[in-house]
């Protein structure tokens, strides 16, 4: 069995969205591989999320930092903030210093994808930051796949990259992900898990 967590930060749903999408794609490629969907905990309260206009959070289980040593690859997701990660997901991250003593990460894999509200607002150098934690862990970065399609056309705003697949919701966070985004949401599910059931299966034969 090759076990496999989406982990998300999601504030307006985008994320959350995303992370069906590529549930599906996962859940595609074998019934020996099973998804598991988590979020990290929020930090912020809840008055501050009402003034926000914040949706209610997702209801799936909030993951601890203990749980991802369960698991031989992670996909993660989050929205961008000011060009990077936003602080919730970072709190969880660098909550996994014992994992890292203890070198339960290494050679687990991981893969990412995320939101910007802009076009140019930061979705690769979210990713480069990101980048940084796996290579700490001795974790694998699977980036996605090439060949997505639409990503050379130029006939609507299209999220996601090289890097991970993602989605641009506007500054109002009004804009629904398109289905070209949930399309390349979908490949990198079934890609990644494709590219981790490999490694896990290949190392027990």
């Amino acid at each position: 069995m090759v076990k496999i967590f989406i982990v998300i930060y999601s504030t307006y749903t985008h994320i959350y969205q995303l992370a069906l999408e590529a549930k599906k794609g996962i859940e595609s490629v074998s019934p020996s591989v099973q998804v598991e969907l988590y979020q990290v905990p929020e930090t912020l309260s809840q008055e501050i999320l009402d003034k926000m206009h914040a949706p209610p959070k997702p209801d799936i289980p909030i993951i601890t930092a203990a749980k991802l040593a369960e698991a031989d690859g992670f996909l993660f997701g989050f929205p961008t903030r000011f060009g990077t990660m936003p602080a919730q997901f970072k709190a969880f991250l660098d909550s996994t210093g014992q994992l890292w003593f203890t070198n339960a990460l290494n050679r687990k894999f991981a893969g990412l994808f995320f939101s910007t509200s802009t076009q140019h607002g930061g979705q690769e150098t979210t990713a480069f930051t990101a980048v940084t934690y796996f290579a700490h862990h001795g974790m694998v970065y699977v980036p996605l796949q090439t060949g997505i399609p639409y990503y050379g056309q130029t006939d609507e705003v299209i999220g996601g990259g090289p890097w991970g697949s993602g989605t641009i919701t506007g500054s109002d966070a009004s804009r629904s992900i398109s289905e070209r985004e949930k399309e390349s949401a979908r490949l990198q599910g079934k890609d990644f898990a494709e590219v981790v059931s490999a490694y896990v299966n290949g190392k027990k034969a």
